[in-house]
């Protein structure tokens, strides 16, 4: 595993690491070393980073109240029950759920207590991560996933996303506001989902509400192992693009000529907020179980770790 402290390593990693390269089983230490194909995409882009964070701190504590607003409960005030999924953990700013592990890493981590689940779900301050018009934006994570499977692992649903600008405050514009799930996956399965929700609910050119969406074979690294998890918005063509990556490696792509003018603007012609949450239960790992979860025999404990967030543009995105 590669430690933000080790990166000073990417230059000596060479040929070596590009073998490396290919799906979510190469190494996220490969990857980040190996000058891997997002890198050199990033570089020709001339992105820069206007945010990022890292979750240095002392362990026990928890990630900075100047980036990162702590959602508690069961939705947000007026919004959708059950944060309009289904979920039904209780989120909480306990550390027992959410804390610095003192090594540069956050832990969201599920608990229950008697037949009550709670867990932890954050989001930034900042609102305006946005592409500008002509550019590129980028927003990555490095992340490990709960280290849970089988019947232990149902329910379990953690994820790297965000929303639209608007979303905040309002809560009942989705799926128009646009949003971009750059990293979710349920039951503890060997594969990790993009998806991009937009326009209305049920149906619409998103097909809500599952969204327009594509899966990633993980191999069950992903639980053992970091690794870098990605989407980019590009405006620099002829067509606007969205495009998923792990590793580097891009799996999934939604155009703007895939659907209409005003969806398409609506979902993706604004800033967004990023969020990170770990959730139990709920429409997506029902619908893949076959029936509801968590079970009597899911496990708790199980944590997702994030390394760091970033966000990269070609100039556009406030800074």
């Amino acid at each position: 595993m590669l430690l933000k402290s080790d990166r000073r390593r990417w230059a000596l990693a060479g040929i070596a690491a590009l073998a490396a390269i290919g799906t979510c089983v190469a190494p996220y230490a490969s990857a980040d070393e190996g000058g891997d194909q997002a890198r050199t995409q990033k570089k020709a882009a001339a992105l820069e980073e206007v945010w990022r964070a890292d979750f240095d701190g002392d362990a026990g504590s928890l990630p900075s109240g100047d980036d990162w607003i702590i959602d508690k409960g069961h939705s947000y005030p007026g919004g959708p029950d059950n944060w309009g999924t289904g979920e039904i953990q209780e989120y909480t700013d306990s550390t027992d759920n959410i804390q610095l592990d003192g090594d540069g890493h956050l832990k969201i981590t599920a608990l229950k207590s008697g037949d009550n689940w709670t867990s932890s779900r954050i989001e930034t301050k900042r609102t305006d991560f946005a592409a500008p018009e002509g550019g590129k934006m980028r927003i990555e994570a490095g992340l490990k996933l709960p280290d849970v499977s089988g019947d232990e692992a149902l329910g379990y649903w953690p994820a790297f996303w965000t929303l639209g600008d608007e979303y905040r405050g309002n809560y009942q514009n989705w799926p128009g506001v646009g949003e971009f799930d750059i990293m979710e996956n349920v039951n503890g399965q060997n594969t990790t989902h993009g998806v991009l929700h937009c326009g209305v609910n049920p149906g619409g050119p998103c097909a809500e509400t599952q969204g327009i969406g594509e899966s990633h074979e993980c191999s069950g690294d992903c639980k053992s192992d970091f690794h870098e998890y990605a989407i980019e918005l590009d405006r620099s063509g002829e067509t606007e693009e969205l495009r998923w990556y792990v590793d580097g490696e891009q799996f999934h792509s939604v155009k703007e000529s895939d659907m209409d003018a005003k969806t398409w603007s609506d979902a993706t012609g604004h800033g967004h907020f990023v969020l990170l949450n770990l959730a139990m239960g709920g429409a997506f790992p029902d619908g893949v179980a076959g029936s509801q979860t968590p079970t009597a025999a899911t496990k708790p404990g199980g944590s997702l770790t994030v390394d760091y967030v970033s966000v990269e543009s070609t100039g556009g995105a406030s800074k």
